[in-house]
């Protein structure tokens, strides 16, 4: 169990927004270390064999301007890609998702590791965002890294284990740090108080089914 709250502990989170257009993005970032080299992160994002292998299977025309779908999951278009550096994505789910964008970057650090950020920038409806908050979102995220930093390391779960562990105790325990996390990460933001409460709470609840 203390395994995988050290892994939560490794992320930095923080919560923001920026302009689109005429719109406010709500924005989660994540920022961590991994000890491998970002050729290596790279070809583990990018390359349709191994996504699966720390995420969902993924179908597609893998190039600037081709569409991928994650199955059972967010599609997009596929609007940057500088190897080994920065990959930007529309990140779409259901008939009308409106704008949603995420863009991973990835810096060489000394000793041969590499420094991840994941930013995702959306604009969702104010009750959706007063309900559940930014940790929708993050906790999602913090569940994606966790897979991409246990395939990186070779440790990691095959489909069918994987499936059953988000059922289990030691997923939902790592949901609800998660969720705590990304209530203070909103409440640094500036958010008022009472509703980060409600919304961490809530957004715990919809992942544990609790």
């Amino acid at each position: 169990m203390s395994e995988i709250f050290e892994e939560i502990e490794r992320v930095h989170r923080k919560v923001g927004t920026r302009r689109v257009g005429s719109d406010e993005a709500g924005t989660v970032l994540l920022r961590r270390t991994f000890d491998v080299a970002p050729p290596d992160v790279w070809d583990a994002l990018t390359s349709p064999d191994r996504i699966p292998r720390w995420f969902l299977p993924v179908t597609g025309e893998f190039r600037v301007g081709g569409r991928y779908q994650l199955e059972g999951n967010a599609g997009g278009e596929i609007l940057e890609c500088v190897p080994p550096e920065r990959l930007r994505v529309s990140w779409q789910f259901g008939p009308d998702p409106g704008f949603s964008e995420v863009e991973v970057r990835l810096t060489p650090e000394s000793g041969g590791g590499t420094l991840f950020e994941l930013e995702h920038a959306s604009v969702v409806p104010e009750e959706f965002r007063s309900q559940y908050g930014p940790g929708a979102v993050g906790i999602g995220w913090d569940l994606a890294l966790l897979g991409l930093g246990w395939h990186l390391t070779g440790g990691g779960l095959d489909p069918e284990d994987a499936a059953e562990w988000q059922n289990s105790p030691e997923a939902k325990a790592f949901v609800a740090r998660s969720g705590e996390e990304w209530g203070r990460a909103f409440a640094a933001s500036g958010a008022d108080p009472e509703l980060v409460t409600a919304t961490t709470v809530a957004t715990i609840a919809f992942y544990t089914g609790e």
